[in-house]
């Protein structure tokens, strides 16, 4: 990937002592500045799609100022929304393949301001639905490939999805390309990229999170997990594909997990420190919020099911399903997270000299014995499965919102959202989260989507076989989405498509929602 110029401020060495902005983040070796920019937004009046074939644009108007330390009068997305924006429509592409970028390139679809959604590289349901024109050959670790191809195609905005592009620095060079990008510097995807400079950051702005030691000794972590006893959670320091994070019951299984990623290295450089931290008990629960750098704006509650089995037990995945709004976080605790951990977090970063601008997803703790919201963990991007149901029920401009953020000014932004509740019902490859076949077909994807109303389909590992039948490719592969006048509703109307889906080589927990259904029963 291309390198990111250095920043002209020497702002990096004031961090922590153990981890910065500035310095390497646990399994990668690229490292990016924070830079701003002047972003040109190209736009048309019409543009023909015919399969991923497009029209390079050539005519440009100037919409935004895109910077992180100034901003211009803010604008609400409500009013952006009923003015004439014909002139200001964009072009958007979307990074990633995932059921999360699925969901995105529907929602970006239905703004208003949105002229057309390419996404790269996409997968067979997002080109099929045409929520998106994917662009399956771009190689999105390759900043000088998608700076190129933004600029033939006129895009203006990019977003980004996964959290590895982030990291490695896409959004850095996008940035300095002068393309209006949404996601964080790679400094500020330091806060998913290792989990000590997440808890430092807490240590010093004072944020609520479990108690923690940071080790690079196996000795040294097995006496501390000793001392502290069990259950307890062991965490590679890096990104480790979702797999990073053991709940260790017993000290037997503690010191299994800190010798296969200190001594085995089964994570390389991302498991070589690793975080020993206090074990909480509690209900989790998941926090977006629209950052621009400086301020943030919270989006709807979601709610995650983290575990392969009915009723929550099993290995973790990467989400088995999710349900929109989560009754757990009631607008006092949404009040109470914005307060204490999401802006403490923001104003943190920012004297750090790592502005964040994009999405920063929290994963929160519920503790039991309290009844408060302690940080697990942040994601800088969209949580995935939360992201399919939040895109089900915002109602807003999408693109006007993210552009607000790129600009630097998401205090004029006010989202709206359906009263409805949404649930999505993660598909898996049989085997999953372990070793799992490809290749198998899945049928009557068409009729699923109208055997209820208010039903969709996300797509998440699929592609066309020689027959241009729709294959399995991933571990999880479909998110069977679905909105209700309540959960019960959306429940139902999920579970009802999945039964129309013919895939014998997949499956699915029964019980999404189960702990808010029971409340309202």
């Amino acid at each position: 990937m291309a390198s990111a110029a250095a920043s002209s401020l020497s702002v990096y060495t004031k961090l922590f002592n153990k981890h910065s902005c500035g310095s390497a983040i646990p399994g990668f070796s690229s490292i990016r500045t924070t830079s701003c920019y002047a972003g040109t937004v190209h736009w048309r009046s019409t543009l023909h799609l015919k399969g991923t074939q497009c029209l390079p644009i050539s005519n440009t108007r100037s919409i935004f100022k895109c910077v992180h330390r100034t901003s211009e009068p803010s604008v609400s997305i409500d009013s952006l929304q009923s003015n004439d924006i014909s002139a200001q429509r964009v072009l958007v592409l979307v990074i990633g393949e995932g059921a999360r970028e699925h969901a995105l390139c529907f929602a970006l679809r239905q703004s208003p301001s949105c002229e057309a959604v390419f996404c790269a590289p996409g997968n067979a349901g997002i080109s099929s639905s045409r929520d998106a024109t994917c662009i399956s050959d771009l190689d999105i670790l390759d900043s000088s490939a998608v700076i190129s191809f933004c600029r033939k195609r006129g895009v203006g905005l990019v977003v980004v999805g996964p959290e590895a592009p982030l990291v490695l620095g896409l959004t850095d060079d996008l940035v300095k390309a002068g393309i209006p990008a949404f996601g964080p510097s790679s400094e500020a995807a330091v806060l998913e990229g290792s989990k000590n400079f997440m808890k430092n950051l807490c240590d010093k702005y004072n944020i609520p999170t479990a108690k923690y030691k940071t080790f690079t000794d196996p000795s040294a972590a097995k006496k501390y997990i000793k001392e502290e006893g069990t259950p307890i959670v062991i965490k590679a320091d890096g990104l480790a594909d979702g797999k990073g994070v053991i709940i260790a019951m017993t000290l037997e299984e503690a010191y299994e997990a800190v010798d296969s990623m200190l001594v085995k290295g089964i994570f390389g450089s991302a498991g070589s420190k690793i975080v020993v931290e206090e074990f909480l008990e509690g209900e989790e629960a998941s926090f977006h919020a629209l950052v621009d750098g400086d301020n943030a704006v919270a989006l709807e509650s979601a709610q995650d099911h983290k575990q392969v089995g009915d009723g929550d037990i099993g290995p973790n995945t990467g989400g088995m399903g999710a349900y929109s709004p989560a009754p757990i976080l009631t607008p006092e605790l949404q009040s109470l997270v914005m307060k204490s951990i999401i802006l403490p977090t923001v104003k943190g970063m920012a004297a750090e000299g790592c502005k964040f601008v994009g999405v920063l997803y929290a994963g929160l703790m519920i503790e039991k014995k309290s009844g408060l919201p302690k940080l697990i963990e942040y994601n800088v991007r969209f949580g995935d499965p939360e992201c399919q149901v939040l895109m089900a029920r915002l109602e807003s401009d999408l693109v006007q919102a993210m552009l607000a953020a790129c600009r630097g000014d998401v205090t004029g932004v006010k989202l709206r959202w359906s009263p409805e509740s949404a649930m999505v019902v993660v598909m898996a490859s049989k085997g999953y989260p372990g070793a799992y076949d490809k290749g198998s077909v899945i049928w009557n994807l068409e009729e699923a989507e109208v055997v209820a109303p208010s039903v969709k389909i996300l797509h998440a590992g699929t592609a066309f076989d020689s027959d241009g039948n729709i294959v399995a490719t991933g571990g999880r592969v479909l998110g069977v989405t679905a909105k209700g006048k309540n959960l019960e509703e959306a429940h139902k109307r999920a579970y009802q498509a999945i039964e129309a889906i013919n895939w014998q080589g997949g499956f699915c927990r029964r019980d999404i929602g189960w702990r808010a259904l029971a409340n309202q029963g």
